[in-house]
C-alpha cells in the first residue's frame, strides 16, 4: 500500500500476535547471559556429550545424538517462561565434598521416547509410575557419568548424588534453585524420533566450587577467609612482626611458624622448634585400642535401608540338584527320571539372588505351587555362604 494505513490482513495478523502476559525476554537478554563460570563449565559438559549418548541409547536400545550443550546463566521467572506447560522434572542433588542442587527437566514427548522404548511398550501415551521410574533410572546413569568427569577434571573423589525423585506435572510445580542457576539445554534425537530439548540445571554456587577447584577461576571470598584464617596462628608467632599483612605479604618463615630473626631449631619463650623446649611437658602418648570385629552390619547402615525397599530382587525355591556327564545330558529325553540330591520331604533351599537365606516345605494354594518357610538360615551360615 501507497499510505501508511494498515491493510485489513495486517491487523488480524497483529491482533493475533497479541498475548495478555509479559513477552519472553529473549535468549541472552536480561533474562539469561553468559559468564566466565558459564563458558569454563560448558567446556567440562562438552566432553559428556558422547558417553550421554550411550547412556540414553543403552536404557533405549536406539541409536541417540545429543547435542553440544547451550549454556547460560537464567533466574527462575526465565526459566519456567520457556518449559512446555507440563514437563517431567528429575531431582538428583549433589551431596559430598560438593554439595548442590541438580535436576533434568524433559518434556513429556521426550519422556514417553525413553520410557516406551526402554519398557517395550508400543503406544504409550501417559507418564505412569512406571514410565517415571524409567526415566529416573536413565537420569541416575546421566548423573553418575558427570560426577565421574567432574571429579576428575577437579581431583576431588568425594563428589556424590543423592536419590533421584521424579514428577510429572505443571511447569510452575518444578523446584528449581533459589536465585541464579546454570542451564544446560541439549537437543537428544532417539531413533526416528524427532529431536527434542532436555534441560539440566546446576545451582551457581556449586558450578563456582567446580570451576576453582579445577583451576578455572579465582578462590571465592569465603574461601579465602578460610585460608587466611588457616595462616593466621602461625603468622602471629613471628615475634615483633606485623601480622596485618596479608597472605601475599607473609615471608615464607613465618608461613611455617618460623619468625624472622631467630636462629633455625630456636623459638621464642624457650620453645624449640622440632622438640621440647622449657616449660614444654611432652605429649600423653597411649597406645591405640581396637574394638572386638563382630559379623553384622553397623548400626549406621540400618538408617539408610528405607532407600532400597522398593528394589526388586530374585527369589528362587530349589527342589534339589544333581551334576550329570554331558553324554547323559545329550541322552535325555521325554520319560527320562533324574535324580535329585535331596530326600523326599526333606526341606528346600530358599534363595534371594542365588544366595540361601531360609528352607521351607512345599505347598499346594488354589493350584499353584508356593513354599512355606520353615527354617531362616543364621546370619554366621549366610555370611560363610557368600564366601
Amino acid at each position: 500500500m501507497g499510505d501508511a494505513a494498515l491493510s485489513q490482513d495486517e491487523i488480524d495478523s497483529l491482533l493475533a500476535g497479541l498475548d495478555s502476559g509479559p513477552s519472553p525476554a529473549p535468549r541472552g537478554g536480561p533474562s539469561s547471559s553468559t559468564t566466565p563460570e558459564a563458558v569454563a563449565f560448558k567446556a567440562m559438559l562438552e566432553g559428556l556429550v558422547g558417553a550421554q549418548s550411550q547412556n540414553i541409547s543403552v536404557i533405549t536400545g536406539l541409536p541417540v545424538n545429543v547435542s553440544s550443550p547451550v549454556v547460560d546463566v537464567a533466574n527462575r521467572d526465565a526459566f519456567l517462561r520457556e518449559l512446555p506447560e507440563e514437563v517431567l522434572s528429575v531431582s538428583v542433588p549433589f551431596s559430598g565434598a560438593l554439595p548442590g542442587e541438580h535436576l533434568f527437566v524433559l518434556p513429556k514427548e521426550l519422556a514417553l521416547v525413553i520410557a516406551a522404548n526402554a519398557n517395550h511398550e508400543e503406544g504409550l501415551t501417559e507418564l505412569d509410575d512406571m514410565a517415571i521410574a524409567t526415566v529416573q533410572e536413565c537420569v541416575s546413569n546421566l548423573t553418575g557419568t558427570t560426577i565421574n568427569v567432574l571429579s576428575e577434571k577437579t581431583g576431588n573423589r568425594g563428589i556424590q548424588s543423592g536419590v533421584a525423585e521424579g514428577s510429572f506435572g505443571p511447569k510452575a510445580m518444578v523446584r528449581v534453585p533459589s536465585g541464579d542457576m546454570i542451564r544446560a539445554t541439549y537437543q537428544v534425537g532417539i531413533g526416528d524420533s524427532a529431536p527434542e530439548s532436555m534441560v539440566e540445571i546446576f545451582s551457581l554456587p556449586f558450578v563456582r566450587d567446580v570451576v576453582v577447584a579445577s583451576g578455572g577461576g579465582a578462590p571465592a571470598p569465603q574461601a579465602m577467609q578460610q585460608q587466611a584464617q588457616s595462616f593466621g596462628g602461625m603468622a602471629g608467632m613471628g615475634g615483633g612482626q606485623p601480622s596485618g599483612g596479608g597472605l601475599g605479604m607473609m615471608p615464607q618463615q613465618q608461613a611455617y611458624g618460623m619468625p624472622q630473626g631467630y636462629p633455625s631449631g630456636s623459638m621464642p619463650g624457650q620453645m624449640q622448634y622440632g622438640g621440647y623446649g622449657q616449660g614444654m611437658a611432652p605429649p600423653n602418648v597411649q597406645p591405640v585400642q581396637f574394638g572386638s570385629l563382630q559379623v553384622g552390619a553397623p548400626a549406621h547402615e540400618s538408617g539408610n535401608i528405607g532407600l532400597i525397599m522398593d528394589v526388586y530382587m530374585e527369589m528362587t525355591v530349589e527342589l534339589g540338584r544333581t551334576r550329570k556327564l554331558i553324554k547323559e545330558i545329550l541322552g535325555m529325553g521325554e520319560g527320562t527320571i533324574i535324580e535329585l540330591d535331596k530326600l523326599a520331604g526333606e526341606p528346600v533351599d530358599i534363595l534371594v539372588n542365588h544366595k540361601l537365606i531360609a528352607k521351607g516345605e512345599v505347598v499346594v494354594i488354589d493350584e499353584n505351587f508356593g513354599v512355606r518357610v520353615t527354617e531362616i538360615v543364621s546370619q554366621i551360615e549366610r555370611v560363610s555362604d557368600l564366601g
